[in-house]
This record gives C-alpha cells, sequence and structure tokens, in this order.
C-alpha cells in the first residue's frame, strides 16, 4: 500500500509493507519523503517523523548544498580510459577488466577479480575529480578497503585527494 501526503512543505510517500522489520526515511534530490514501514498506523507515522525530525532537516540542508553537474559531457569515455591506463602504469597496479556504466550513488567501484566500473557520469566532472576517482579505485586493487594504508596509497599519487573527495561528496548525480 502507497500514500502520498504532505510532509512541511514536501511530498511525503508512505509505503506500508508489512514484510518489514523496521521503519526507514529516505529522502529522495527532489526533496520527496519517502517512509517505508510495516505499521499501517498514520498516527505511527507521525510520531516517527517527528522523532527523526532533526535528521530529516539535516537531510534537507545536504541537499540544498549539493552541486548539480551540467549535462555537458566534458571528457569522453576514451580519455577517461586514457586516465585509468596512465595511473594503472604510475602506480603499478593491473586490472583486469574496464566498465562503465551509469550508478545513482557511487563513483567507481572495483571488486575482487580487479574489474574496476566507473560511472559513466565521471564523463561531466573536472579532470582532478576523474583522476581521484580513478586513483582510488586502482589503489582497491592493493588494498580491498578504506584502511590508512589504503588512504596513504591515493595521496601518495594525488596529494590533494581528500580535498578532491569533499568536491565529489557535494556533487548530486541527476
Amino acid at each position: 500500500m502507497s500514500d502520498t501526503k504532505k510532509y512541511q512543505s514536501y511530498n511525503l510517500e508512505i509505503i506500508v509493507n508489512k514484510k518489514l522489520k523496521h521503519s526507514y526515511i529516505h529522502i529522495k534530490s527532489n526533496k520527496d519523503v519517502i517512509v517505508k514501514t510495516p505499521y499501517a498506523s498514520r498516527a505511527f507515522v507521525d510520531t516517527f517523523l517527528e522523532e527523526k525530525s532533526a535528521w530529516i532537516e539535516k537531510q534537507l540542508q545536504k541537499i540544498d548544498k549539493l552541486q548539480v553537474v551540467s549535462k555537458e559531457e566534458l571528457y569522453s569515455k576514451e580519455f577517461i580510459k586514457s586516465r585509468v591506463l596512465y595511473f594503472s602504469n604510475l602506480m603499478q597496479l593491473e586490472f583486469t577488466k574496464l566498465k562503465f556504466r551509469k550508478m545513482k550513488s557511487r563513483w567507481g567501484s572495483c571488486n575482487s577479480k580487479k574489474e574496476i566500473t566507473l560511472n559513466s557520469e565521471l564523463m561531466r566532472v573536472e579532470q582532478h575529480l576523474i583522476d581521484y576517482v580513478v586513483v582510488h579505485e586502482l589503489a582497491h586493487i592493493k588494498h580491498m578497503n578504506h584502511s590508512k594504508i589504503f588512504h596513504q596509497l591515493v595521496e601518495d599519487f594525488l596529494p590533494y585527494s581528500k580535498e578532491f573527495r569533499k568536491e565529489l561528496k557535494k556533487i548530486r548525480l541527476v
């Protein structure tokens, strides 16, 4: 069962699913608030929203601060592939496969088979951010975690990687 209402000035969608064990709140990039819950009671949902109001407000403020990247592509897949090859040689780390696909919440990933997948939206960001994602994913070939030595490896090849990471977090994927 799904029900759409208003929460403050935002659209509120309530999805009741008896199979759920807990209630969840999701804020979409357009600021729609979605509540998934096993309880059909509107009183429960209102109380739940009230308890989580500070968290909801914080998430809505984060969305306001996000920078939307333009629809214009700045770089081609071929250019990004060349950056992967460049840093792979520089870091002396070999990958087995390079793939591109549209991702909603990640810029890239690397699996234990040394396959790197990059978000096709990278073509719309500046080169230093592309380089950061490439170096980050290549570093996972050596360290499949986010430990201090992993971050040190990234920092060794991109001295401003911490700032680049913060910059990427401010970009909203549309």
